[in-house]
């Protein structure tokens, strides 16, 4: 094997050289004031969990996604963590408890068995919101607007939001009386919007000809605003739960549009993004020229049971990686000072100054190779009359 082997990194793992390292701090830094500012505050989960603890309520998808390991102290199965909002849900109902709405941010790298999407990373940087303890529209509405302003933050242009309900798709299953695995199956078909094949699954389905028409007209309903309307005309008739579902989206949508006029909004009440515990409303933001959303959320109201207490909640994630590729993320290395090796008088208190002003200061090693500019220094400090001044090089 060549030496350079060596170097090589796993398929969709990366590493962060210093310019796009500093510039993700920066980001990271701006967002998580950004996020305090909105009362959020900041959680630093494990990196790893019981495998248990981990994948309690999330379905088999994130089972998938998590990589698995036996731990040699208690000889039990963990999992380094893929998503922070099932640990994010545990510290809520367990580690907080509190009675009050809880809402919790934060920031960190998950480890993925495979990438989302044609080349996407295994390790995103995740960051995210959550919001415990409130089962209206306005906690829903709060992280969305929280959702679009990360977007902002991060100079992210032409967003489009895309509105969809999990409720849905949940009441007309239940209602025809589907087992799992053909509502699995059906999930899968609907995901890919493949027509032929759903309407050959359901006309299998030893259910009334109304419940067959629903489920296959589930798929063709997406589009702008007038698309709910067409929705109360083919799923009339439905059980209650399908209709507060609609009911309940199109009282989001219309906030929505109301709260942010200039921004797209389309609505797809086939879409079941996290649906494995997703119990609501679902959201993705999308911009152009990017296949797969750049964040996305929604309300998932069940998940923290087993934990003690299965409080209302709603929540957003995106990748940081993905959010400083497509936007306007300015570096934080700026331009410095470079200083003397020499211990002249004087000299370690003004290099002190500079430093606690702010300024980037970089002293020079004896016998170095290098000079001012190799490190991307654009003064220098200098000894002149009889004090030590900072001058353009």
């Amino acid at each position: 094997m060549a030496a350079i082997d060596h170097w090589l990194l796993p398929e969709g793992i990366e590493e962060m050289l210093p310019e796009a390292a500093w510039r993700a701090e920066g980001l990271r830094r701006r967002l998580l004031d950004m996020y305090r500012s909105w009362g959020y505050e900041l959680i630093i989960p494990p990196m790893i969990e019981y495998l248990e603890s981990l994948l309690t309520g999330t379905g088999n998808d994130l089972d998938l996604q998590t990589f698995k390991l036996t731990d040699q102290l208690s000889g039990r199965l963990m999992g380094v963590r893929a998503d922070m909002t099932p640990q994010a849900a545990r510290i809520d109902a367990h580690a907080l408890k509190r009675e009050a709405p809880t809402r919790l941010c934060y920031l960190g790298t998950v480890l993925r068995t495979r990438p989302e999407g044609f080349a996407g990373s295994r390790s995103p940087l995740q960051v995210g919101a959550e919001l415990f303890g409130h089962l209206g529209i306005e906690s829903d509405l709060e992280i969305i607007g929280l959702m679009l302003e990360t977007l902002r933050v991060t100079g992210i242009d032409g967003v489009h939001l895309d509105l969809g309900h999990v409720g849905i798709f949940r009441g007309l299953a239940r209602e025809a009386g589907l087992a799992d695995e053909a509502e699995a199956d059906l999930f899968d078909v609907l995901q890919r919007k493949a027509m032929p094949e759903i309407e050959a699954l359901v006309a299998g389905f030893d259910i009334p000809a109304e419940q067959r028409s629903r489920l296959v007209a589930l798929a063709g309903l997406h589009g702008e605003r007038e698309v709910l309307e067409r929705a109360r005309q083919v799923l009339a008739g439905s059980d209650s739960g399908v209709l507060a579902a609609l009911d309940n989206l199109s009282q989001i949508g219309a906030e929505v549009e109301r709260r942010w006029p200039a921004l797209p909004v389309s609505y797809d009440l086939a879409e079941l993004r996290g649906y494995a515990y997703q119990t609501g409303v679902v959201f993705a933001a999308f911009v152009p020229g990017c296949g797969q959303e750049v964040a996305r959320g929604g309300r998932y109201d069940q998940i923290g049971e087993v934990f003690g207490r299965a409080r209302p909640a709603t929540g957003f994630s995106a990748d940081l990686k993905t959010l400083i590729a497509l936007g306007e993320v300015p570096g934080a290395m700026t331009a410095g000072i470079f200083a003397p090796a020499q211990g002249e008088a004087g000299l370690d208190r003004a290099v002190a100054e500079l430093r606690a002003a702010g300024e980037r200061v970089v002293q020079a090693l004896p016998g170095q190779c290098g000079d001012a500019a190799a490190m991307a220094c654009d003064r220098q400090l200098v000894y002149e009359d009889g004090a030590w001044r900072v001058l353009p090089i």
